[in-house]
C-alpha cells in the first residue's frame, strides 16, 4: 500500500472516530442539567464541530502546519470544556438531575478515551506533517551537493 493511500485511509478512519464520537457525546450532553444546557454543553457542540471541520479544512489544505496546529489546540479546548464538565459532577446526571446510582464515572472515562484517541491519531498527523517537508527538504539539499560535486569534478 502506497504511502498516500495509507494517509487517506488514516484520514478516513479520522472521520469516522468523529462520527462516533459525535453520537456517544450527544448521548451523554443530553442528560445534562438544563442549567447547562444552553451554556457549557453548547460550547462543547461548538468546540466539536469545530474539530470536526478542522479535519476537513487540513484534509483540503496543501501547506496543512498552520491549520494543524488550530486542528490540535482546538482539541486540546475541547478535552479542557469535557474536564469541566466532569469536575461539575455533569456527567452524573440522568434526565437533567443528579442521580447517585447515574454511572457519571464510566460517562467521563469514555468519552474521554475517545478524545484521547482522536488526540493521538491528530498529533500523528500533525507529526508526520512536520516530518515530511524537513525530509522532503533533505533529500533535495544532498541531491543539490551531489550535484554541484560532481559538476565540479
Amino acid at each position: 500500500m502506497s504511502h498516500t493511500s495509507q494517509h487517506i485511509h488514516s484520514e478516513a478512519s479520522l472521520h469516522r472516530k468523529l462520527v462516533l464520537f459525535a453520537v456517544q457525546l450527544e448521548g451523554y450532553l443530553a442528560h445534562f442539567p438544563n442549567c447547562h444546557r444552553y451554556a457549557l454543553t453548547q460550547q462543547i457542540r461548538v468546540a466539536f464541530v469545530d474539530v470536526y471541520n478542522l479535519v476537513t479544512e487540513c484534509q483540503k489544505r496543501y501547506h496543512k502546519k498552520t491549520s494543524l496546529t488550530q486542528l490540535d489546540i482546538r482539541h486540546e479546548q475541547l478535552r479542557m470544556l469535557l474536564n469541566l464538565a466532569h469536575e461539575l459532577g455533569l456527567f452524573d446526571c440522568s434526565g437533567g438531575r443528579r442521580d447517585g446510582t447515574a454511572p457519571g464515572s464510566h460517562r467521563f472515562l469514555t468519552i474521554s478515551k475517545m478524545v484521547d484517541e482522536l488526540g493521538r491519531m491528530i498529533g500523528g498527523w500533525l507529526n508526520s506533517e512536520l516530518r515530511a517537508p524537513a525530509s522532503a527538504g533533505a533529500a533535495t539539499e544532498s541531491s543539490g551537493l551531489v550535484a554541484t560535486g560532481a559538476a565540479g569534478a
